[in-house]
């Protein structure tokens, strides 16, 4: 029975029969090695015996999932949290104003539009809501960008989950939308042109064969095109488009003055790139006429640059060029060759994560300590003031333009979700105002430790550990208390920070008394180039090797025990549970892989997942091929090994990271796991991806079922007592908005 602290006891001692797998007599051999792949058949996504196995896998675990004693309280607790009422950031296009929210309840957020920022807070229109766009909330806006006048919206759809999105172009004035219809495109949101009448967007060739294809298949060479409103798709100019360099992407930006075209080029999801610009014209008829010759800034892949604004014929760019902590320079356009000017030098210690020039300003992103704060510096560079939001923090978005002194800002933190700020820059000093919240969230007092583990290596990972105060485990703050039930969860990859940004799971297991500890792992991209470098390719195992330390340092403190500890992780982050359960299976009471990707061997086979090679390597590089085949969490398993228990979550139309990973990886982990271990569990969402758009109920529903098994199996019974004078309903009410 749980105790008045929330703690219960693991009670499971059921005898798991998994639905069988046919395992066919299929192997490769990979450089002199050879290599089984039994299920290979659930590669096919529309494939009968992989129908089967979903259907079978799903019948298995929703009736044990929906059992499960906190899972109704965790289903109230996700579904108020994802539910909730919440409000984007604002941004400014031709004297109107645009916004993103939810008034509550709805699948999917909707764009408002309003003249003036008053009436888009208090009085909005909607100019776009996808909720009309199907009877089950899976058609997600994924992308919306404005002429620079104001005048016309152009937008993209996504249906199921799926990363092929549909563009669109919709009147502002009228809501009405027009005859432009542009299919199979993916990644980058449509970027005007200084004309208003066309824009370029990224585009892949119409995937051929039945419609499993356009889920599985590796993409064909992609295209930077420019649609000119009213015309064909067919009659789409191509601008750029290199068949030698089939893994290679480009961004295109469009400076503020109009006069130059920016493109930022480089394979895959690395970091490094290529940078060239073009000059922009007018022709006879008003058009944008894009220069055809290329002004080369950067011509060697060595290290990460993003245009940010221009200044006359200088280009304002935030390089790691001898600055693997991010510095922003001006580069001459007329002779790129020469030196480059610092404009914000390195930090000795923190990362220039962005900066957005505005009107006599630049508005600079900084990451400290994983956290980010804001700083407001004038446009030669020389300080001026910060902009302080409580913290710690995340920046979710900036808006701001060259022409305007008007700065919308989004933050949020582990237990607050996104709020929205604006920055005056016409005065004497900038001045930060909150934006009123049409939602917030009440959580029980939290307490935020910042905590230091050691790696194999000697490296100093460092993790933020978050509990409810009136609950404080050992090794919190003061805390003499017993461990707690505790999740960790990491990433560790493509040089993405993980920060203090809101998460409605995170936010559930905290609120219902258990411990969260959020790791920053080598891989990721909190505190530079460096930090990312010594997690990618042959360094990856320092990404594992970092994560088990921050699960020994919480049990050696006394914050949790290895039965009390749960691992969570999404996407590379599900790569991370698979090979921390693996490698050490003894260290986890549960395991929650989710849309993960883990058979390292076949992973460059699928849609996009040639592009992460950058980040791990090629398994048909012989010398990368030990290295992944070393750690792949597929190849890992072992017969007859205790596994902790599992819940692999993964969507029947992730078209990312494709189910066959966690098919595959599911269904050798059953056969694999020890008589009397605990269960392994499959949970196959329908009509779902990797993620994005996802509706909101469903996600409450993924969550509560991941937060129930984790409690089941590390012994937490959610325990929320009610505020003063409330009962227990009234304090569900408090986690929904205020």
């Amino acid at each position: 029975m749980p105790g008045c602290d929330g703690i219960g006891s693991v009670t499971e001692h059921r005898t798991w029969t998994y639905p069988a797998a046919d395992r066919d007599d299929v192997a490769d051999e990979w450089h002199g090695v050879t290599v089984a792949d039994p299920y290979r058949y659930l590669e096919d996504p529309d494939g009968e015996r992989t129908s089967r196995f979903v259907a079978e896998q799903n019948a298995l675990s929703a009736p044990y999932l929906a059992s499960l004693p906190s899972r109704a309280r965790f289903g109230e607790l996700t579904t108020a949290l994802t539910t909730a009422p919440r409000a984007g950031v604002p941004w400014e296009r031709g004297g109107r104003y645009f916004q993103i929210a939810n008034p509550g309840g709805r699948d999917q957020d909707i764009l408002y539009a309003a003249g003036s920022l008053t009436e888009l807070l208090e009085n909005p229109r909607v100019l776009l809501d996808p909720n009309a766009l199907s009877d089950d909330g899976t058609v997600a806006l994924t992308a919306a960008s404005v002429s620079d006048d104001g005048t016309l919206l152009a937008y993209a759809t996504s249906e199921a989950g799926s990363d092929w999105q549909t563009i669109r172009v919709r009147e502002v004035a009228s809501g009405a939308d027009t005859d432009d219809v542009l299919p199979w495109c993916k990644w980058a949101a449509p970027t005007w042109l200084p004309d208003g009448a066309s824009f370029l967007y990224w585009r892949y060739p119409e995937p051929a064969g039945d419609a499993s294809a356009a889920l599985t298949d590796a993409m064909g060479v992609g295209s930077l095109v420019r649609h000119r409103l009213g015309t064909a798709k067919d009659a789409d100019e191509v601008v750029w488009h290199h068949p030698e360099l089939p893994e290679w992407m480009v961004d295109a930006w469009v400076s503020a003055d109009g006069a130059y075209l920016v493109l930022t080029a480089g394979p895959g999801t690395d970091s490094r790139m290529t940078v060239t610009a073009r000059r922009l014209g007018r022709d006879a008829d008003g058009g944008t006429m894009i220069d055809g010759d290329d002004i080369t800034v950067v011509g060697e892949l060595a290290d990460a640059h993003r245009p940010v604004g221009t200044m006359g014929n200088r280009l304002l760019l935030r390089t790691e060029r001898d600055a693997p902590r991010g510095a922003l320079v001006s580069v001459d356009l007329a002779a790129p060759d020469e030196p480059w000017r610092d404009v914000v030098g390195q930090h000795e210690s923190d990362v220039l994560v962005s900066a957005h020039p505005a009107a006599g300003a630049l508005v600079l992103v900084w990451s400290r300590d994983a956290a980010h704060h804001l700083e407001v510096r004038r446009t030669d560079g020389t300080p001026w003031a910060a902009a302080h939001v409580d913290g710690p923090m995340a920046v979710t978005e900036v808006h701001a333009r060259t022409q305007s002194a008007e700065v919308f800002v989004g933050t949020s933190a582990f237990t607050r979700p996104v709020r929205a700020h604006r920055i005056d820059l016409s005065g004497d000093a900038p001045a930060l105002t909150d934006l009123p919240s049409s939602g917030e969230v009440d959580l029980p007092t939290v307490t935020a430790d910042r905590r230091r583990a050691r790696s194999a290596d000697g490296t100093e990972v460092p993790m933020t550990v978050l509990y409810r105060t009136d609950l404080a485990p050992g090794g919190g703050t003061g805390g003499t208390a017993a461990p707690r039930p505790t999740l960790l969860y990491g990433y560790g990859g493509f040089d993405i920070p993980v920060l203090p940004e809101f998460r409605a799971i995170f936010a559930a297991w905290v609120a219902a008394g258990g411990v969260l500890a959020v790791a920053n792992l080598r891989g990721g991209g909190e505190f530079g180039a460096e930090w990312h470098h010594g997690g990618m390719l042959a360094n990856k195992q320092n990404v594992f090797d970092d994560a088990i330390a921050c699960a020994e340092a919480l049990i050696a403190d006394g914050t949790t025990t290895a039965a009390q500890l749960a691992v969570h992780g999404r996407s590379n982050g599900g790569l991370l549970v698979g090979a921390l359960m693996t490698q050490r299976p003894d260290l986890f009471g549960a395991a929650l892989p989710t849309v993960g990707v883990l058979d390292m061997l076949r992973f460059h086979r699928f849609t996009i997942g040639w592009a992460w090679i950058s980040d791990y390597g090629d398994p048909d590089d012989e010398t990368d091929f030990h290295v992944l085949h070393a750690y792949s969490p597929l190849h890992a398993l072992r017969e007859g090994v205790t596994y902790p228990p599992t819940l692999i979550c993964t969507g029947d139309h992730d078209d990312r990271v494709v189910p066959a990973h966690s098919l595959k990886f599911g269904a050798e982990l059953q056969r694999c796991q020890a008589p009397g271990g605990g269960p392994v569990l499959l949970r196959i969402d329908t009509r779902a991806g990797h993620g994005a758009g996802k509706p909101a109920h469903a996600q409450a529903a993924e969550f509560a079922d991941q937060l129930a098994f984790a409690a089941e199996h590390t012994g937490l019974a959610p325990d929320l007592p009610p505020p003063d004078g409330q009962d227990q309903n009234a304090s569900t009410a408090s986690l929904s908005a205020r």
